[in-house]
Formats: C-alpha cells, sequence, structure tokens
C-alpha cells in the first residue's frame, strides 16, 4: 500500500472529449420513443426544408408553380406583384411586399446576388440557412449599399473576384433565399418598382461578369402545382419517412456548438434502427404520435412564441433559433420562414379580447390610439387568415390593411379602428374592413424594421374587442 497515490482522470475540456453513448446497447421500446418523440421535434424543421428544397430542385429553370408561387434552384424567381391569394405552397403570406424565392445548394460554387438601388424603398433580403436561421443582414435596416455580393457555404476558401462588395457565408450548404421587397397598393407603385425588381437577382458565380443582369420576371414559365391529398399549405413532412430521411439531413447540417452530445444521442438510435426493423418501426409509429400530438398544435397562435399584451402572442428569436427548439419549430410549422426581430416583428391572434376564438359570425374592432399605430421605421400591416392561415377570398380582393393602404379614415379623435368580420359593417368603415369567412379566422400584424418600444414590448397590440 506504500507509495499508492491519488490519480486524477482528466476532466474533459472540449465536446470530441465527453464520451457519447455506446454501440451495440440493447434498447427498450420506450426509451426508443423518448428519444424519436425529440429527435422528431428538434428535426422536423430540418427534414422540412430538406424536402422543400428536393422539391424546387426539380423544376428545370425558374418559373411559377401553379403559375403563382415562384419557384427556382441556384437561382431566382421572383414575382411582379403582391403573390396571389390562391397559393397554398407557404402558409401566411402577406400582401404588403413582392416575394422572390429560390432554394441553393453551396458546395459546388458560390452564389452572386445582385442588390439594386432602391433609395427610399423598404427592402429586405431574406437569407436562411438548412436550420431556417437567417444568416445575413441585406437590406434598408442595415444600409446596404447597392451592388453585388456573393454567398458562400461553409467550407468555401477561394478568392473573392473583382467587383463583388461584400461575402456572406452560409453554415449550411443548403439555403433558402426570400427577397421582400415593399410596395404600395396601387397602380403607381406597382409599375414604379418594375424597374428594380428587374434588377433583383440571383445566380451561380461562374455566371458572374461584373455587369447588373436585367431579367422580366413578368415572363416567367408556369409548372404544375405538385398533388398534396392536404388541405392548405402542402405538407413537407411525412412522419412515416421522417427517421428514414434524417439520417442524411444530420450529415448534411453539421451540430451547433453545444449540440455535438446531441447529434450522437439521436445518431446511436438510429443507427440501431438501421439494422433493426423493430426499432424503425417504433420510431415511425413515434413520428406519426408526435406529428398529431406535438407538432399540429403549434398551427394554433396560442401554442406559439409568448404572449404579447392584449390577447396576443408574439414569436420569440425569430429566425436566430440557436438551440429553441420550441420556437423553431412551432414557427416552422404555423409560419415558416419568418424575418430576425430587427426587420420584423409579428403579432397573431385565434381569439378575441375574451378569450374566444375569432369567428366570422361576428363582427370585431381593432382601436389604435391617437398617435399609436405599430411605431415603425419601415411599414406594418394586419392580415386576416382563415383557418388554414392562407387568404381568404373575398368581393373586395382585401387581405390585409396597413401603410400600403391611402384610404384608411381615422376618427375624429386621431385614433384609426380597422374591422373584421363576416358582415358588411357599412359603407362608411368599408376602407377599414378586412372580410373574414364564415367560420374560424386568425388576426396577423406585421411591423417591419419596428421602434425600439416594440421590441421592448413597451408597445403592445390594442385588443380585439366583439361588436354588437
Amino acid at each position: 500500500m506504500s507509495g499508492a497515490q491519488a490519480q486524477q482522470i482528466p476532466i474533459p475540456e472540449t465536446a470530441a472529449q465527453v464520451p457519447g453513448p455506446a454501440s451495440g446497447n440493447t434498447m427498450t421500446r420506450e426509451y426508443v420513443q423518448s428519444v424519436g418523440r425529440m429527435a422528431y421535434l428538434w428535426g422536423w424543421p430540418l427534414v422540412n426544408m430538406a424536402n422543400r428544397s428536393t422539391a424546387f430542385s426539380k423544376t428545370p429553370e425558374p418559373g411559377l408553380l401553379g403559375g403563382v408561387v415562384p419557384v427556382a434552384f441556384n437561382r431566382l424567381a421572383m414575382l411582379t406583384g403582391y403573390v396571389s391569394p390562391e397559393q397554398t405552397f407557404v402558409c401566411t403570406p402577406n400582401q404588403d411586399v413582392v416575394y422572390g424565392a429560390g432554394y441553393m445548394t453551396l458546395d459546388k460554387e458560390p452564389i452572386v446576388f445582385q442588390v439594386p438601388d432602391f433609395a427610399d424603398r423598404f427592402w429586405v433580403y431574406a437569407h436562411y440557412d438548412g436550420r431556417t436561421e437567417e444568416f445575413s443582414e441585406i437590406g434598408k435596416p442595415y444600409g446596404t449599399k447597392p451592388g453585388f455580393y456573393m454567398m458562400v457555404g461553409p467550407h468555401w476558401k477561394g478568392d473573392t473576384p473583382s467587383g463583388i462588395t461584400a461575402v456572406i457565408r452560409s453554415s449550411t450548404s443548403s439555403v433558402f433565399v426570400a427577397p421582400r421587397i415593399f410596395v404600395d397598393d396601387n397602380l403607381a407603385d406597382q409599375k414604379a418598382v418594375q424597374p428594380l425588381l428587374k434588377q433583383v437577382n440571383y445566380y451561380p458565380l461562374s455566371q458572374f461578369d461584373g455587369k447588373m443582369k436585367i431579367t422580366d420576371w413578368s415572363k416567367l414559365p408556369h409548372f404544375p402545382s405538385p398533388n398534396s391529398s392536404s388541405k392548405g399549405e402542402t405538407a413537407w413532412v411525412n412522419p412515416n419517412t421522417f427517421f428514414s430521411q434524417l439520417p442524411a439531413v444530420m450529415k448534411q447540417i453539421d451540430p451547433l456548438p453545444g449540440e455535438e452530445a446531441f447529434y450522437r444521442w439521436i445518431s446511436s438510435v438510429l443507427s440501431k434502427a438501421a439494422s433493426d426493423p423493430k426499432i424503425m418501426q417504433t420510431l415511425n409509429e413515434t413520428a406519426v404520435a408526435a406529428e398529431r400530438d406535438t407538432i399540429k398544435p403549434f398551427f394554433q397562435w396560442r401554442y406559439n412564441g409568448r404572449a404579447a399584451g392584449n390577447g396576443w402572442n408574439s414569436p420569440v428569436n425569430n429566425a436566430r433559433w440557436g438551440t429553441d427548439y420550441l420556437n423553431r419549430t412551432a414557427v416552422a410549422k404555423s409560419n415558416m420562414y419568418v424575418n430576425r426581430p430587427e426587420e420584423t416583428k409579428y403579432f397573431y391572434a385565434d381569439n378575441d379580447s375574451q378569450g374566444k376564438q375569432l369567428s366570422g359570425q361576428n363582427s370585431y374592432s381593432i382601436t389604435f390610439a391617437k398617435g399609436q399605430v405599430p411605431p415603425v421605421k419601415g411599414f406594418w400591416s394586419l392580415t386576416l387568415y382563415n383557418d388554414l392561415h392562407l387568404f381568404h377570398a373575398n368581393s373586395l380582393n382585401r387581405y390585409s390593411l396597413g401603410t400600403k393602404n391611402k384610404s384608411l379614415k381615422y376618427n375624429k379623435d386621431g385614433s384609426l379602428t380597422l374591422y373584421a368580420g363576416g358582415r358588411f359593417p357599412g359603407k362608411d368603415k368599408e376602407s377599414n374592413w378586412l372580410p373574414a369567412p364564415s367560420g374560424s379566422f386568425s388576426l396577423f400584424m406585421r411591423a417591419y424594421w419596428p421602434e425600439k418600444s416594440i421590441l421592448d414590448g413597451t408597445w403592445q397590440p390594442p385588443k380585439i374587442e366583439t361588436r354588437k
């Protein structure tokens, strides 16, 4: 016993030094269900985006899906006006901006994108990585200068060509881009924005020549819409195939700092399932149950984000989720591809001020006190959606009200009252009315380039009052 000394076992200092699950472990059905349910919540947005990207990759060239939704792969497709109320590709669309869209893969070469001189017009180019996080600050709120910019993948080490103003890097090779350009709801501004839209573009670096490429987006080809058995937005995640897809998606998207152990934990079950049909069956059954019990409720605003005052909720950590998997998945289910809070703050409500579901059988009023419309440097809007978070067709062709509407009528005391419901409120209130379906609906407020009072919660949206 003489000479015996206490020996220190090295304390891990990095994630790589922490042991993971042992291979070959026996796994009970209950254990597989527990890991599977968490993996489904965590990976749902990643698989959702991967499936959308795959669908876009099958388009032969930039075009319009169903004649209404812009689709492109390693390029951009741009609308020339507000998105059609008929589209169901993405829920919670808005008619405040002109949208563009494109999925990119950055593993072969970078993508160049063009920024025209938008002058005083609000605009933002939202760029999302494979986790649905924004990874760049490009737009009016950031003072971005006109010019050519380059988007590169996580492992790119090339030289920056002459003529490129700046380089932005994604942490994943898979990227979704969504330019948003504000336009007023009148023919004059819709005409004035067209020369700018023609200069908005994305294309591979190999096609960059230092000259602004001009594209007439009104001549895009039309492609048939994909078949879908679901009502509303296309179902981009199939629980029956989720766990067959997840391993490939995880290989494409490296873990964030701190996620290494989580990756190993999930992978240990996926590896076991690859050679054990019973474990794979348990995972598939767990996915179906998680879709029904965990994911589906996120579509309701009452289960989304956190209370923002007066019966409204608001998302948290928009597009900069980190490890906030709850909000990342909730938003991916309810209104995927949101802007960061500094670009857009969102407020949404299913219920009136008494906590009752909004219904087209009733009439509602939303009154902003004098000087209390949403304080923004950009613009604001209030949109009405049906129970599928899509537009409700109506004879006024009106789906939102806000800054873009120059005919809004203010009250004598300087306040502004907007109306929503299925019943016509009267000719004197028609300019301020959002028509609703006969059944359930929701209201969604957007504040683009919000002031500090919105970001810190000092300003709150007004109550939704039921009118008698």
